[in-house]
């Protein structure tokens, strides 16, 4: 007998697939275009299918599911061999582009590349000398080679590139994500932006509504975390996106294309700003982040003049004429002649280039009064503008490399309570030096990106690996937590545990505990000792921990003297130091003379 609710579970996705497959055929019925959509897909994709864009995608969700084992826990993939740590681990390099952290980002990510990969594979086309299936020049023009091998081929490069200069341990499709649509908007920039901006948070929303017809969700609180924007790895993305700009503009150099200046700038400026290419941050202490937010839209403002300049600005001066006359006439104090004026009447339409005898007319009447300022004369805004690309595509890769260089030195555990799995060394540590930073701690710098690290540390001199893979924090909110190590072929789990209590008005005593799958747990780290904020006869209560148990330390301020006793059983009691312990359910309270007050409670976790 199937209940309600799964009757709902399968019948709505079904109605909701109806629905979008009735509404495709009414519109298609509607709208009537010049030509038809296959017939204009066909006309630069072989049978009208973007076949190299699916087989990356195909590849993707390969990569996810039989690489890093999503196949046998699809919510909980093996990560941490698949990030790109060091120049020294070769497999990390070659699988972090294609990699992902879980599956909302493979989902993300994916989604994107559905929509921005297709629009550059048909800009870049099957046909390049036209479509003829038949006649090919050559290998390269071969529309079945463009598409099932160069395509791919060309992706899986920038996958690599993308993950040798992105900056830290990425993960993820992302920045070839964004190298897809910097192609696709210099080529299409409306219908870009358009998917990008609608068709893509169709997809994502059409895929949850699909999974989950129907949800209910309770309130509740979260662990501490960073805000959404500092764990995005905005120069792998901006990293990808000057790639496929330059990719694109190389193409349309080729072709002597040029698209609407307007169409242009807008497309970029939106798709930056909704993209979030201006959130630049950086790390301050104590787990503070700073948002660069005025730099950074100043910083995307300026990247559409420049890329818009790049692409579609005319090879011409780009000041006024009248503007150049008012500083050659400044600068040389003489008045303007009457050929100055029918020359600036004969230019006078400022969409086409002078024309060649005109320009030599008027260098042999102005001579040398026209030479002070011929260096505005000469400048090129496509040239300079391309160059001004190129030279950010460096500074962006450059930025990576002393980072990447990273080696680590020494994985050694620094404790005896550490778990050793092959070549990984597990463990819990508070403010342990964060090594990542150690290639570029250097003269001023050394201070500056000095970072601290706390939580469960993972760490591999083999694949000169080191990553922070449980922070503190979020193991104070959950109080367990798991880490799964391993590499193609193999996984392995360790856990992680946390108990403790808290001192009223003061800060938890806790220890951490740790164990692989099919092990005992082991004690990992004690806290240090926490007094509470209360006074009894003149008597304090400090909560201590220490080789794996909790105790009670009373001490009188009268005479001095400590006593001390373990924490009580839910319902027992103890005594130490002329006061009385007893424990009611989660909390401890302590007696004396007729004068009861609860001391602790045991931290609570979600």
């Amino acid at each position: 007998m199937f209940s309600t609710a799964a009757l709902l579970g399968v019948f709505l996705p079904l109605l909701t697939v109806a629905t979008m497959l009735v509404s495709v055929v009414v519109i298609r019925r509607l709208h009537q275009p010049d030509r038809q959509w296959g017939a204009v897909a066909r006309s630069r994709l072989v049978l009208g299918i973007p076949w190299g864009s699916v087989l990356v995608i195909g590849f993707v969700c390969g990569v996810y599911l039989f690489v890093q084992d999503g196949i046998t826990a699809f919510d909980d993939p093996v990560t941490i061999p698949y990030r790109a740590y060091s120049y020294f681990y070769p497999l990390g390099m070659l699988t972090a582009s294609l990699s992902h952290a879980g599956p909302s980002h493979l989902i993300g990510n994916l989604s994107g590349a559905i929509v921005v990969a297709p629009i550059a594979e048909y800009a870049w086309g099957h046909y390049p000398n036209g479509r003829d299936e038949h006649t090919t020049d050559s290998w390269y023009t071969n529309p079945w080679v463009r598409a099932l091998v160069i395509f791919p081929l060309a992706v899986v490069g920038i996958t690599i590139l993308t993950s040798l200069f992105a900056l830290g341990p990425v993960i993820g499709f992302s920045g070839v994500v964004f190298a897809f649509a910097a192609f696709a908007l210099v080529h299409y920039p409306i219908v870009t932006i358009v998917g990008v901006l609608g068709v893509q948070g169709v997809l994502l929303t059409l895929y949850r509504a699909l999974q989950n017809p129907i949800g209910v969700y309770v309130a509740e609180s979260s662990p501490p975390s960073a805000p959404s924007w500092a764990g995005i790895a905005i120069q792998g993305h901006a990293l990808g996106f000057f790639i496929g700009l330059v990719l694109g503009i190389a193409l349309l150099r080729k072709r002597g294309l040029r698209p609407d200046p307007f169409r242009l700038w807008l497309a970029i400026l939106l798709y930056g700003f909704a993209q979030g290419l201006w959130q630049l941050y950086w790390f301050g202490s104590e787990n503070t982040y700073i948002l660069f937010q005025g730099p950074g839209v100043l910083i995307v403002t300026t990247l559409a003049l420049v890329v818009t300049l790049a692409v579609a600005a005319p090879q011409s001066l780009i000041v006024p004429q009248r503007l150049e006359r008012i500083l050659a006439r400044g600068s040389r104090k003489r008045p303007e002649s009457p050929l100055d004026r029918s020359l600036e009447i004969a230019r006078a339409d400022g969409d086409r280039a002078t024309p060649p005898r005109l320009e030599r007319i008027s260098e042999l009447a102005t001579g040398a009064r026209s030479r002070g300022s011929t260096w505005l004369w000469n400048v090129d805004p496509r040239r300079t503008a391309s160059v001004i690309v190129l030279l950010v595509l460096a500074i962006l890769a450059g930025m990576a490399i002393p980072l990447n260089l990273f080696v680590l030195d020494d994985a050694t555990a620094s404790s005896d309570a550490a778990v050793e799995i092959e070549d990984y060394t597990i463990q819990y540590a508070e403010s342990a030096e964060n090594e990542l930073t150690a290639p570029i701690r250097v003269g001023p710098l050394e201070d500056a990106v000095s970072i601290e690290s706390s939580g469960v540390i993972v760490a591999s001199e083999q694949r000169q690996l080191w990553l922070e893979a449980v922070p503190a924090q979020r193991l104070s909110f959950t109080g367990n937590e798991s880490v799964v190590v391993g590499g193609p072929g193999w996984r392995e789990t360790v856990h992680v545990e946390r108990t403790g209590w808290e001192p009223v008005g003061n800060d938890t005593v806790y220890q951490v505990e740790l164990w692989a799958d099919g092990d005992e747990p082991q004690l990992a780290h004690e806290s240090n000792s926490s007094r509470a904020d209360v006074r009894i006869d003149n008597r304090t209560v400090t909560l201590t921990a220490e080789n794996g148990a909790f105790d009670l330390e009373v001490e009188s301020l009268e005479t001095e003297t400590v006593e001390t006793t373990a924490i009580p059983e839910d319902g027992a009691s103890a005594t130490a130091g002329g006061l009385t312990f007893d424990r009611d359910d989660e909390t401890i309270y302590a007696s004396s003379n007729g004068t009861r007050i609860a001391v602790a409670s045991k931290e609570t976790y979600n």
